[in-house]
């Protein structure tokens, strides 16, 4: 039987204040569902949206369809191996980082992963503290330092505390409508589809649908109470929505 070792994981989790990650969308590919229910735990305790498969051939259909800001990757999965599902999407362009975690400890296998565009590896049995430290060293490489704080206008949000607000005044939101605030306000003045808020905010195989991202829209304005002659989302007819700065 294998140990993954969990530890205090949330005592550890809940005190570490040296550095913030931002929210990010994490697939997990990995046949052991035991294991997967851990990851799950883990990461969502700090607030990622997380999607689980546990075979090669979904994994393949779930890259096609989304875009994720990381993967971590077993080595011996049904249907399609880890290490030619990495060589396929490196291949078609694929550009996320790719944790592998996997029972291969040899150094070979560690060449090789590495060779065909794995950005970190991880061998069984693992410390859940040592993969969210890699989860979190990975997902800072785009930007060197993620504020504590995002601020654009009069709206303050502070994705640790999951704390909004506008001119100094605490506002309530509900989980979606915050992280879709969140992902605008970390891409100010890009427009995106209502296809592309729905892969990016919310999981693939989710109920969510184009009129899910409209009616969160529609919600968070009101909570906003936006300036509708200069509106902070504007909808830019027939191609989508953006956050002007």
């Amino acid at each position: 039987m294998i140990e993954f070792h969990l530890g205090q994981m949330f005592l550890w989790t809940s005190s570490v204040e040296e550095e913030i990650v931002r929210v990010s969308k994490i697939l997990v590919v990995e046949d052991n569902k035991d294991l997967t229910v851990m990851i799950n735990d883990l990461l969502t305790f700090e607030k990622h949206t997380v999607e689980i498969v546990h075979n090669g051939l979904d994994a393949r259909e779930n890259l096609r369809m989304s875009e994720y800001d990381l993967i971590i990757l077993d080595w011996d999965l049904p249907e399609m191996s880890g290490i030619d599902l990495l060589r396929e999407y490196r291949g078609l362009g694929g550009t996320a980082p790719v944790i592998f975690l996997t029972g291969k400890a040899e150094i070979t296998d560690k060449e090789i992963g590495l060779d065909n565009g794995a950005d970190d590896y991880l061998t069984k049995p693992f410390h859940m503290k040592e993969l969210a430290l890699r989860v979190r060293a990975l997902l800072r490489r785009p930007r060197a330092f993620v504020s504590e704080m995002l601020q654009v206008r009069d709206i303050e949000l502070y994705p640790r505390d999951h704390r909004l607000l506008k001119n100094g005044v605490e506002i309530k939101v509900y989980p979606k409508e915050f992280a879709l605030l969140e992902f605008f306000m970390r891409h100010p003045n890009q427009i995106f589809s209502a296809d592309a808020l729905l892969d990016h905010v919310w999981r693939s195989d989710s109920t969510a649908s184009i009129d899910t991202v409209r009616q969160s829209l529609t919600r968070l304005r009101q909570s906003l109470d936006e300036d509708k002659k200069n509106p902070l989302i504007k909808t830019i007819y027939g191609v989508g929505y953006k956050l002007e700065a």
